[in-house]
Parts: C-alpha cells; structure tokens; sequence
C-alpha cells in the first residue's frame, strides 16, 4: 500500500507542472523540458547504479552519501552491512574459542568428511598420529593411520567400544581410538594416549600372577605335611616334629608376606598422610642395631655410624619400617664374615641414612628395577633368604610420603650402599656428636659403577 502512495505522490505533481507548463510554455517547449527532466533523472539512477555496483564488486569500501530514495537504500544497506560484519565477528570470535578449547583438549581431535578425508585436527592428534595440519588437510586418514586394525575398524561402522592400538611412530606408546559419527556423515576420530594406564593393567596382572605364585608353595608345602602326618598316624616324632617345623617357617612366610601387603596397601593410600611427629633416629638406629646382631647371629661385622644427633619430621612406623627393609636385605645378602654398616649424618644440608654391605652387589641393568613390587634379581636366593619381594617398593614409598629420595650404588662382587636422602625442611638439628657403637666409626665406600637416584 506505502508503495502505491509513493508513486501517485509522484504522478500527481508531475501531472500538476507538466498541465501549468503545457498552458504558459505550449507543447514544444514542455515537450523539451520534460525530456531533460527524464535524462536528468536517468543519469542520476545510472549514475547511483554505477557506484552501487562498484561498492558491490569491491571497489569502494563505503558508500557516499545520496538523497531521496538512493539515499534511504544506500542507509539501509550500510545498516545490513554493519550487521552482518558484527554477525560475522561473533561467529569468528565463537569458532576462535572452540579452536582454542578443541586445541587446549588432552586428546586428539580430527573432524573427517564423509569419505573420511581429514577437514582440521588438533596439535594432539597431530602428536599422536603425525598428522600435519597444514599438509594433510585432505588426506584420506588411513593414508597417515597406517594400521591394519585402524582400517578394519574404520570400515566395520561400528564404534561403540574404542580400538586401543600400539603407535608404530612412537615406541612404547599405546593409543586408544574412537569414532564418533555427527553432522552430515561426517566424523569424529579422538585419540587418548593410555600407555600409562596399559602399564597399570600389566602391573596389575603381574601383581595377581605374582602373589599367586608367592601364596601356592607354602601352601602346597602346608597341605602336603598335613596329608602325610593325617595319613601317617603311626610316624614316629622326629618326623613330625620336622613337618611341623618347616610348616611353621611357611606359615611365617606367609604371614610377612600378608603383612607387606597391607603395608604397601596402606602407604599407596592417598588419604593416608605420615603423622608429623618427632622420630629420634639415633635411638631408632640402636634399635636396629641390636636386631641386625640378632638376625646376623655373629655371621658378619655390624657397624653402626652416627654422626648426628639430629631428628627427622615424619611417621616412626613407616620410616622404621623402611630402615629395617634396608638393613634386613644387606644381612639376607652378605655372606657371612661380610660388613655391613648402618650410618645417620647431615650431608650438604640434607638428612643422610646410609646401609652399605660387602655383599654381592647388583648387575648395573637390574638397579632400576629394585623397587618393583616382587621385582629379584634371583628369585632362587631370594626364596632361600625369606625376602617376599616387597621390601625395597616399602622403601620407596614411605620415602617418597617423606619426600626423601633412595640412591642405590652397586657394584657386582664388592658390595651395595643404599642410601636416602631426606630434605631440610624435616630435619630437627640439635648438636653435632661423633660417637660410633663399638668405638667403629666408618665412612661411606665410593661405588662409582652403577647408582640411581629414585
């Protein structure tokens, strides 16, 4: 209706002027003024025609200013330009941020067509799959996944579980990968790195396999002596005094066995924190040295060192606990008429607790892998011994809950020194003695060959 208005508002007047200059001027002379009036307005309409299409094309970056109609189009131009350009900013600002939060992701994204060529990954899935965002655009993902189980799964259509697979570009390192259909058929390939989580798994099972094994041979010797002394009413004394013996030393086995596990299961308890009390090491070590006589039974030389007098902050259990494990393994491991020297003193600020023995020392391959639980470098002497294999993984983790760190130093045929190392900020100083029990006072060997700082 706006529209029918406007242009009789404009027949009207021209009608009007066109009658008043008919009757004064006659019809030549309207006749010319009126087409002049006409081109005028043509070569105004193409001449505004012109700068619309050059602004359309490019050419002009505003348009100028025009009157009348021109100038009502060219403002509401402008006005869906400015609008569009704020429209385009905040969608260029949104996918900004979704870039930024896709590329701040611990896993790897890559969006796939429906043909499964790549469109964008992210800098994790370019780590985990060698993809380079700016090359491989395009590329069909199994031309950079290169795995026969990768294109199974691909072409099976079926992603509800995630493939795990080993990554041939980095050794030692497990991907899991999933698909995730959206959109127009297209795809979602993220990838997660759970090496560590594979290494938990194994340690599991390990774990199980190991205190199975550790569990059936006392318990075999246990039920076969008391089927033979069920079935054997009428044997004499010696022998079931003998069977009852040795079940006696598995019974025992099993027992400590059962309580290093329950000690380790307490330790790796992350709500358990070590009591903050005051442990006199000195007088922990007399202690240690009166049992380290008992369970050497005068089989080796014990000496005991102490430079300090000085306390450490932390749980007496635990660290009795771990002090024990290092001195019990140096007598298990020495043969008799070997030395073993249990030592406390302050090395370059730090709180030093030392075992050394002349034992047989360790290979420098197998020192890395002490403190695995059930880890023995010879299971044989091991058994023979009675250690249960937990020992030195007690070491470290009541360590590590003081945040103190073990070195071990061996060298095969002379001899180990395990050392560990506790942090300023738990020694409680007092003054410096230098007494030694039995008047021995030693200092620590230089083992150069093998160490490892835990």
């Amino acid at each position: 209706m706006s529209s029918f208005w406007d242009r009789l508002a404009v027949v009207i007047p021209s009608v009007v002027v066109s009658g008043v200059l008919l009757a004064w001027l006659g019809p030549v002379i309207t006749l010319a003024l009126l087409s002049g009036g006409l081109l005028l307005m043509v070569v105004h309409y193409r001449r505004n025609l012109v700068i619309l299409d050059d602004w359309l094309a490019g050419q002009k970056s505003s348009l100028p200013d025009s009157s009348g109609k021109w100038g009502d189009v060219f403002a509401r131009l402008m006005r869906l330009m400015r609008e569009h350009k704020h429209s385009h900013q905040r969608i260029s600002s949104a996918l900004e941020r979704l870039r930024r939060a896709t590329s701040a992701m611990p896993e790897g994204v890559v969006i796939m067509d429906e043909v499964d060529r790549i469109e964008w990954c992210n800098p994790v899935a370019e780590k985990h799959l060698g993809i380079n965002s700016t090359l491989d655009i395009g590329q069909h993902i199994t031309h950079l996944v290169r795995q026969t189980q990768f294109a199974e799964y691909l072409s099976a259509h079926n992603y509800s579980e995630p493939l795990i697979i080993r990554q041939s570009r980095h050794k030692g390192v497990t991907l899991s990968l999933q698909l995730v259909p959206y959109g127009d058929k297209q795809k979602l390939l993220l990838s997660r790195d759970v090496t560590r989580l594979e290494e938990i798994q194994t340690m599991r099972r390990d774990f199980v396999a190991n205190v199975s094994h550790e569990l059936r041979t006392p318990l075999t010797v246990i039920g076969g002596f008391l089927e033979t002394l069920t079935d054997e009413a009428g044997s004499d004394a010696e022998t079931r005094k003998w069977a009852l013996a040795l079940m006696t030393d598995q019974t025992r086995r099993m027992q400590r066995l059962v309580e290093d596990l329950l000690t380790l299961s307490r330790l790796e308890d992350t709500e358990n924190l070590p009591r903050e009390e005051k442990v006199d090491v000195a007088e922990m070590l007399h202690k240690l040295y009166d049992e380290a006589q008992s369970l050497s039974t005068g089989r080796h030389q014990v000496t005991l060192s102490l430079d300090t007098d000085a306390k450490l902050l932390g749980s007496a259990d635990e660290l009795r606990s771990a002090f024990g494990n290092l001195m019990s393994n140096a007598i298990r491991y020495t043969p008799d008429g070997g030395a073993i020297t249990l030592s406390w003193t302050i090395r370059d600020g730090q709180g030093v607790f030392s075992v050394q023995d002349s034992g047989i020392g360790i290979e420098p391959e197998y020192i890395s892998r002490l403190t695995e639980r059930f880890y023995r470098v010879d299971r044989g002497r091991s058994r023979e011994t009675g250690g249960t294999g937990l020992g030195l993984a007690i070491v470290k983790h009541v360590l590590t809950c003081h945040q103190a760190k073990l070195e071990i130093q061996s060298k095969p045929g002379k001899g180990s020194c395990f050392t560990a190392w506790f942090p300023a900020e738990r020694l409680i100083m007092r003054d410096t003695i230098g007494s030694a029990e039995d008047g021995n006072k030693t200092s620590r060997a230089s083992l150069p060959d093998a160490s490892i700082m835990r």
